[in-house]
């Protein structure tokens, strides 16, 4: 399976989302099942490395994204990836604008949908921290957190590798 994290301009949020999520699958014995990776809607920072506040929030909570580099969603991709999902939803709708059919509509979720503590509310946007101080990027990575466990919970249930027909079996 194949999912990609995005947000506007693929430097803070989406990021740290690739980040996170990757560390959750790998804890979860699940990173040989998903593989997630990140874009961004818009192409002001292609090849820009994330922003530093967000490489300095991941690395203070032991995360690594320091090979991460910018790049824009394009609409071929939809072939390539099982979910899309998105921070916020301007970040939604601009990605529903560039999915070419219906079927690559329905690989659009939003990120705090898989959180459980978000059910329910009204607000499932993950707030751009690009214009404030050092607690934004704090903030984010909280949501994205519990996202990320909510996430790896989901696709564990539905992958569910000890049912894999190429995993090994206990004898």
């Amino acid at each position: 399976m194949r999912a990609c994290v995005v947000c506007a301009g693929n430097i803070c949020r989406s990021p740290i989302a690739e980040a996170v999520f990757t560390e959750h699958l790998a804890a979860a014995g699940m990173a040989e099942y998903v593989r997630i990776e990140s874009a961004g809607t818009g192409g002001w920072h292609v090849g820009e490395p994330a922003d530093p506040r967000a490489l300095a929030t991941l690395r203070a909570h032991g995360y690594d994204a320091s090979r991460h580099h910018a790049r824009q969603f394009q609409a071929s991709w939809f072939d390539d990836f099982d979910l899309v999902i998105a921070l916020d939803r301007a970040n939604a709708a601009d990605l529903r604008r560039l999915a070419p059919v219906e079927s690559a509509r329905d690989k659009i979720r939003l990120l705090r949908s898989y959180d459980p503590a978000a059910h329910g509310t009204s607000d499932l946007d993950v707030p751009d921290p690009y214009y404030g101080d050092d607690s934004g990027f704090e903030h984010v990575l909280r949501l994205v957190e519990a996202a990320g466990a909510g996430f790896t919970a989901q696709i564990k249930a539905e992958l569910d590798p000890a049912s894999r027909t190429d995993s090994p079996k206990a004898p």
